[in-house]
């Protein structure tokens, strides 16, 4: 059976999305292909991680007696064997989401798996990350998510929601960058525009703070 190296491995709430305020198993794998300005997960980009059998995963999971597991990064698709966890996953019968930065291809994602898909803006450092042709493998239970920095992020967004008629693809979260854009701004250029979007908070940090493991 393959292994993923993994970063951490816990049971909180789910903090993004739309499946925010659930409890969740996480997985965060090891690794990532971007190294964004405001990146919160500094500690999962580089080193080998703990190496987990996903098998051994997969049993973690079901013991936890939680439906829903998230399997994260860093970038989680920059290690082969998350393919074969994401199926395991699904066939042990859990409620699979994949987060993923939108640069890698999404060709071999189960069907089943909800699809939360990062597309990195400028104030991110990596405007031009996404891949395309991703956009041909989302189905109307995926998700698209702008992480924004400023006024500049938020229309350059917003020109790709209307480029692509992202609405009438998937959901469409906005989201303020922690400390860098204040939730209230946003809410007020969205109801503004009447943007065809939902606004999205990290709930976790609400909670919480910025910190990890939670």
């Amino acid at each position: 059976m393959a292994s993923v190296g993994v970063s951490e491995l816990f049971l909180s709430i789910q903090g993004e999305g739309l499946q925010a305020g659930l409890p969740c198993v996480f997985i965060r794998l090891q690794g990532c292909n971007l190294r964004c300005a405001y990146c919160d997960t500094r500690y999962a980009l580089t080193g080998p991680g703990r190496e987990w059998r996903v098998e051994a995963l997969v049993e973690r999971w079901r013991s936890s007696g939680v439906p829903l597991v998230e399997v994260t990064g860093g970038e989680p698709l920059i290690q082969p064997a998350a393919v074969d966890l994401l199926g395991a996953l699904v066939g042990a019968g859990a409620q699979v989401l994949l987060e993923t930065n939108g640069s890698l291809s999404l060709a071999q994602i189960p069907g089943e798996v909800v699809k939360i898909v990062d597309w990195k803006t400028p104030g991110s450092g990596h405007p031009d990350s996404f891949l395309l042709e991703n956009l041909g493998r989302l189905s109307p239970q995926d998700q698209i998510k702008f992480v924004l920095t400023s006024r500049e992020d938020y229309e350059w967004a917003l020109s790709k929601v209307v480029a692509h008629s992202l609405q009438e693809r998937c959901h469409l979260l906005f989201s303020p960058a922690w400390d860098r854009l204040h939730p209230a701004l946003l809410a007020r250029w969205i109801v503004e525009d009447r943007a065809p979007v939902r606004l999205q908070l990290q709930l976790h940090k609400v909670i919480w703070g910025d910190r990890r493991g939670v």
